[in-house]
C-alpha cells in the first residue's frame, strides 16, 4: 500500500428509535468489527451514542430514527451516530456527580476514544468517536 493512501471500508444502519434497536447497534457493529481489537470500545461506544439519540433527541419520538455509519481503515475505526434533532442543547460530555444515574454516556465516550467530534446540521446532531489502532484507548495520542 502506498503510504499516502489507505483503503477505507464503511458501512451504514439507519434503525428506528426503539430502545431495541441499541442492541441490534451492538451486534451490527460487533458482526463488522468481529476480528479487530477495537470492537469491544467500538461495540460500548456504539450503545451509548444510540441510547442517547433515543433519549434525548426526536430519534426515540414515534416515527423517530437514528442512523450509523461504520468507517474502518488500517489506522481509525470511526464510529458515528446521527440523530433527528429537537434536542435542547448539543450534546456534550457533562461531569455528573456519582450518585447520578444519567448523564455519562457521552463523558464515557470521550473516555474511551481518542476523539469525540459534535456536528450539528439542520437541528440534529452527529457525534463522531474515533479509536486509533496501535494506540491505548483512553485518551487523545501523543
Amino acid at each position: 500500500m502506498h503510504e499516502y493512501t489507505s483503503t477505507v471500508r464503511v458501512w451504514g444502519l439507519s434503525c428506528p428509535g426503539f430502545p431495541e434497536e441499541v442492541s441490534r447497534a451492538r451486534r451490527w457493529t460487533r458482526d463488522i468489527l468481529h476480528d479487530s481489537p477495537l470492537a469491544d470500545d467500538a461495540e460500548l461506544i456504539v450503545s451509548e451514542l444510540s441510547a442517547n439519540a433515543i433519549l434525548h433527541t426526536a430519534s426515540g419520538r414515534e416515527s423517530g430514527s437514528f442512523h450509523l455509519a461504520l468507517a474502518v481503515s488500517a489506522q481509525v475505526v470511526a464510529l458515528s451516530v446521527t440523530d433527528n434533532g429537537d434536542a435542547s442543547t448539543a450534546p456534550k460530555a457533562e461531569h455528573q456527580d456519582q450518585e447520578t444515574e444519567r448523564g455519562r454516556g457521552l463523558g464515557m465516550v470521550s473516555a474511551i476514544a481518542h476523539r469525540v467530534i459534535v456536528r450539528e446540521h439542520d437541528g440534529s446532531h452527529t457525534v463522531t468517536a474515533e479509536l486509533f489502532a496501535g494506540q491505548p484507548a483512553g485518551g487523545h495520542p501523543c
